[in-house]
């Protein structure tokens, strides 16, 4: 799974409507945020592109932790 980050959490704050336009470390981030996610989704279409599928997982199993003890 990827996960796209950015330069701090991922949060703008404001209150009252508008008001978190004027956080401006937390629209930073929100820049940062996009730009990191528009280049790996590129990546991610130009390893399809070029044959890089994603990998195809093992079937997938639970484990179940309840046990009897006597």
């Amino acid at each position: 799974m990827s996960i796209v980050s950015s330069n701090r959490w991922n949060n703008a704050y404001g209150r009252d409507i508008g008001e978190v336009s004027q956080d401006e470390e937390g629209m930073r981030t929100m820049v940062n945020l996009a730009k990191n996610m528009a280049w790996l989704l590129k990546c991610i279409e130009l390893g399809k592109q070029n044959g890089i599928n994603v990998p195809i997982n093992s079937e997938k199993r639970t484990n179940s932790f309840v046990r009897n003890i006597n």
